[in-house]
């Protein structure tokens, strides 16, 4: 209504011929000016036709060399998204009581107040130690051992520095201030946490069989190798083995002279440990209430400070008076263990987790996969390595996105097949297709953006925005044939008649992507490389919409030349 406002209208009954309706000057300026334009496609496009072959071989060797770029691009199963918080998690010696623990995590919570600004920094909760109960510990995915982990959970605020560049800093501070102890990051957003599906780490390199010990001694060696990797960080294997452990063992010989057996030194030991729980659940029920509550009995922890005091602990048999100290039944050592033991499908694991900062996880993984291979041959029989996480989950979504470009392109054909009820004319419609795929790579690789799920998918839908252009001017390219025009002027005529409607139906998409491509607001990363894939594709989409396919429409179809009509373009000009 604004553009129009001065605009004289005709009334109901009123003669054409008396009232003309005057164009708004933005309107003129833009007509003269696309009119211009228009022109100069004109003669572009005429000198196109009149090379067509050597054009149409440029193009498409452009097309097939720009796929020497896919390798450059990198691959990313999904985008990292700056959610503005990161998880540190911590894990000291191996039998460091809580107290030291909580020390050492004040300590560390010193350091990430000093590398992070106090503008920025929103908040920091600490969890120190094991959660109580198995609930709780069924949903964490950080590998918490026991008094010596802990979790930092740090927020920022608003306007902060890109949150990887305060990881990174930390993770160099951290490793030299703190020696001995191991630092790793966790997914903290959901968004993260649902890419790597439950697990800790982007990839999971995963030793299945018995031999547990070898296969500990295969994944350390494999681990201290992936450490030479560019790119690759928070390498660790998730089942240590420094865990300090007192063996007893029972003189079964002594015992059965006593009247006991070893059964009865294992309980007399849990029942002073861990409490009745564990050896004799007993409940008491509330006459009042009707609600039983489990009662556990259990010897103070604070009288249990020393291997005497455990030495001295009464071994006794239910219903008999024979009650032993174990120092007289047993003997001990000091071994170490491992505080986690992890099965999949039952077979025992050695998990090796990591991550990835500064480099696309398909280049750490092609760098990682001859180091599996190399592990295969030293591992003891039986046991095999798989890899596992966004690794395994990317490999497949990229064959499936594959697949499904290859069968979007094939059914395309044949649902224009059927449409034009000709082989040929949608041959040359999907012509244009190698260069949206191409406009995709070269969008991809302008802005430093690594190939992805959003990005293929984002290809999927350039393609669709392709062919919906090349409908158009082949449409009217087979119609100017119909009138007698020979291949040549009708391609010319078709390319120029539809260049406001493809130009149109480009640029409508392309802005309405350029939001998106910039990756604006929070999360913004995630979609991105859609936006961006559909501009690049779309860009060199229509370039070959407008020149490729009138050109591949003159070179095929083989018409004989009849004689052009007077307001046509006769086939010599575009030779002039």
């Amino acid at each position: 209504m604004w553009f129009y406002r001065n605009v004289e209208h005709r009334g109901h009954g009123a003669d054409p011929d008396d009232v003309k309706p005057r164009t708004p000057p933005r309107q003129r300026t833009f007509e003269r000016a696309f009119e211009r334009f228009r022109e100069g496609y004109r003669r572009a496009l005429g000198r196109v036709l009149a090379h067509r072959l050597a054009f149409v071989t440029l193009f498409l060797a452009f097309c097939v060399g720009t796929w020497l770029l896919v390798p450059v691009l990198g691959q990313d199963f999904f985008p990292s998204v700056d959610a503005g918080q990161f998880r540190l998690h911590v894990r000291a010696q191996g039998g460091m009581r809580i107290e030291e623990t909580t020390r050492l995590v004040d300590r560390i919570e010193g350091v990430i107040r000093e590398e992070v600004p106090q503008n920025e920094l929103g908040g920091i909760l600490d969890n120190i130690g094991i959660p109580s109960g198995g609930i709780p510990l069924t949903y964490i995915d950080n590998g918490l051992t026991g008094t010596r982990d802990a979790d930092i959970l740090v927020s920022l605020k608003r306007g902060h520095r890109p949150t990887a560049d305060h990881v990174r800093d930390l993770r160099t501070r951290l490793n030299r201030d703190f020696p001995g102890v191991t630092f790793y990051f966790l997914p903290a957003d959901i968004v993260n946490q649902t890419i790597n599906f439950g697990l800790p780490a982007p990839f999971d390199i995963q030793i299945v069989g018995r031999d547990r010990e070898k296969n500990r001694i295969v994944a350390n060696g494999l681990m201290e190798k992936i450490r030479h990797i560019p790119g690759a960080v928070d390498l660790r294997v998730q089942q240590p083995a420094d865990q300090p452990e007192i063996h007893f063992d029972i003189d079964r010989t002594k015992a059965s002279q006593v009247g006991l057996t070893q059964r009865d030194a294992a309980n007399s030991m849990l029942l002073s440990l861990s409490g009745s729980s564990q050896v004799q659940p007993n409940y008491w029920l509330n006459p009042r209430s009707g609600v039983q509550y489990l009662v556990n009995i259990r010897v103070p922890e604070h009288p249990m400070d020393s291997l005497t005091a455990i030495n001295s602990i009464p071994v006794s048999a239910a219903g008999k008076n024979n009650s032993q100290v174990l120092a007289n039944l047993a003997s001990f050592n000091r071994a170490s263990g491992s505080p986690i033991f992890s099965h999949y499908n039952v077979m025992p694991v050695i998990d090796i987790f990591g991550g990835v900062s500064g480099r696309d996880l398909g280049g750490v993984l092609r760098d990682i996969t001859p180091l599996i291979e190399e592990a295969k041959k030293e591992l003891p029989k039986g046991s095999f390595i798989m890899l596992r996480g966004q690794a395994d989950t990317m490999d497949t979504s990229f064959k499936g996105l594959a697949i499904g470009l290859g069968l979007a392109i094939v059914l395309i054909y044949l649902l224009l097949v059927v449409n034009f009820q000709s082989w040929l004319d949608p041959f040359i419609i999907i012509t244009a297709l190698p260069g949206a795929l191409a406009g995709v790579v070269w969008g991809l690789h302008l802005t430093l953006t690594t190939l992805s799920v959003p990005a293929l998918m984002g290809a999927i839908m350039s393609l669709g925005v392709a062919t919906a252009n090349s409908v158009l001017v082949v449409s009217f390219a087979r119609s100017h044939l119909r009138q007698g025009l020979d291949p040549l002027t009708s391609a010319w005529e078709a390319g120029v008649g539809r260049l406001r409607p493809v130009l149109m139906t480009a640029l409508a998409m392309i802005i309405g992507m350029i939001p998106m491509s910039l990756a604006l607001g929070e999360g913004g990363e995630q979609n991105a490389p859609l936006g961006r894939a559909v501009i690049g594709g779309l860009i060199l989409a229509t370039v070959a919409t407008l020149f490729l396919v009138p050109a591949v429409f003159s070179m095929l179809h083989r018409r004989p030349l009849t004689a052009p009509q007077n307001d046509t373009i006769a086939p010599t000009a575009i030779e002039n």
